[in-house]
């Protein structure tokens, strides 16, 4: 049976509250499965406070620009409401670059995993490749291919990604531009973050 935690060790104090019986997997019963499912339930409710806590930690990120991350992305967020797009879309600029501070060698496909389960396969694939389609505005600079993005011309999303780029993403970096605060977005990623995830499981 599960039992109560909460005592100290060498290693450290271990969690309060009930814990499961097994220190394997393939010793845990359907008690033991169905405690973790409920508390892994718990802690997921809470998914959008510590995305919005993890999003102000941008703030004074990446210098040599004019704006630091946090402003880039409550510009960008801004630019997509003002121009007519869903809520998705618009949280999904707001998160684009959540993964800087964590894995800014692996641009948006943090983000991408963050969104997966809440968004379509249309934001998600956006937000996944949008690092690779905003090559397009400097690579060259760099001696690198700035036309990467070809790779994916028949992509049914391709014009998509280069208009979340184009319109939102490589002009949001203007510190006189009047960005939305991110009380006024809070709202959307909760409501975002709320929704039923489609699986852990890999879609179909």
């Amino acid at each position: 049976m599960p039992r109560t935690a909460g005592t100290s060790t060498e290693a450290g104090t271990e969690p309060s509250g009930p814990v499961v019986s097994f220190t394997r997997m393939e010793d845990g019963t359907r008690e033991d499965y169905e405690l973790l499912s409920r508390l892994e339930d718990e802690f997921a409710a809470d998914t959008a406070d510590r995305v919005l806590a993890h999003l102000r930690e941008l703030s004074g990120s990446v210098g040599g620009y004019h704006v630091d991350r946090l402003e880039h992305s409550l510009q960008s967020a801004t630019r997509a409401h003002r121009d007519g797009a869903d809520e998705e879309m618009v949280v999904a600029a707001l998160l684009h670059d959540i993964d800087d501070l964590l894995a800014p060698h692996s641009h948006g496909e943090l983000a991408a995993l963050l969104l997966r389960p809440f968004v379509t396969e249309r934001t998600h694939w956006i937000v996944r490749h949008h690092g690779l389609f905003q090559l397009v505005y400097y690579a060259h600079h760099l001696g690198r291919d700035r036309n990467a993005r070809d790779e994916y011309r028949d992509h049914p999303w391709y014009q998509d990604a280069v208009d979340f780029c184009h319109r939102w993403d490589q002009c949001a970096f203007d510190p006189d531009y009047d960005s939305l605060p991110l009380e006024f977005f809070e709202p959307m990623v909760r409501r975002i973050f709320a929704r039923e995830p489609f699986s852990l499981w890999p879609r179909g």
